[in-house]
């Protein structure tokens, strides 16, 4: 967010000449617990009638495959996809301020660690959206350009082949529900030496990786 807004006057035509939209959290009281209490919380706070756990994941818990596969009926693993779909004010949060701006949507990117690949729907189901070949070349070209960059490989691919098959997800339920053309989910660094705890010295160049990726879906768009 930081270089593409500090730079905005001499950005490209390409990128000015398009409305941006950030979401920077989305699991507000997750992130505070895991500062405070667990480095590696995953899900949100939320508490569940029928155990004592806490917390649904919040990236199963969307109305598309939900309660298929990839997610846990537990409310105790890290995984829960809560008791219904959209249960979570987190997801509807994020579901109304989507369907607000659905007419604008063109592009919908969503940020995680790790693995270091490039994925595009659908992940609840082995089925590529119609717009694969799209997404596959554009992908393909950010992952070219890392390469040749920073040295690091990014794998392209569908979801449920290339990352792990999951329902209940926000990029499937955008690409379905909202008909997104350009849908990714980007896992960066690293492949797993650190995992979750990646080292501070290696946060700007992944940044910078994150960056292209946008940079290049931006390119594509007409």
């Amino acid at each position: 967010m930081y270089r593409l807004m500090s730079k905005w006057s001499s950005q490209p035509e390409y990128i000015r000449s398009k409305t941006w939209y950030f979401m920077p959290m989305v699991n507000p009281d997750g992130y505070e617990y895991s500062r405070r209490k667990d480095r590696l919380w995953r899900k949100n706070r939320s508490r569940s009638k029928i155990s004592t756990c806490r917390g649904v994941d919040l990236n199963r818990n969307f109305n598309i495959g939900w309660n298929t596969i990839g997610s846990s009926e537990n409310p105790c693993r890290n995984n829960y996809h809560g008791p219904r779909p959209h249960s979570e004010r987190e997801t509807k949060a994020i579901v109304t301020y989507l369907k607000s701006i659905e007419k604008n949507l063109v592009a919908f990117l969503t940020f995680h660690s790790y693995g270091q690949v490039f994925v595009y729907p659908y992940g609840y189901r082995p089925l590529k959206t119609k717009q694969y070949k799209t997404l596959e070349r554009v992908g393909l070209e950010a992952a070219d350009i890392i390469r040749r960059r920073t040295g690091k490989k990014y794998d392209v691919g569908v979801t449920y082949s290339t990352l792990s098959p999951s329902g209940g997800g926000a990029d499937d339920w955008t690409c379905a529900m909202l008909n997104v053309k350009y849908v990714y989910t980007i896992e960066l660094r690293d492949r797993g030496r650190y995992g979750f705890l990646l080292p501070p010295k290696q946060i700007a160049p992944t940044g910078l990786e994150g960056y292209t990726m946008v940079r290049t879906v931006a390119r594509d768009i007409v």
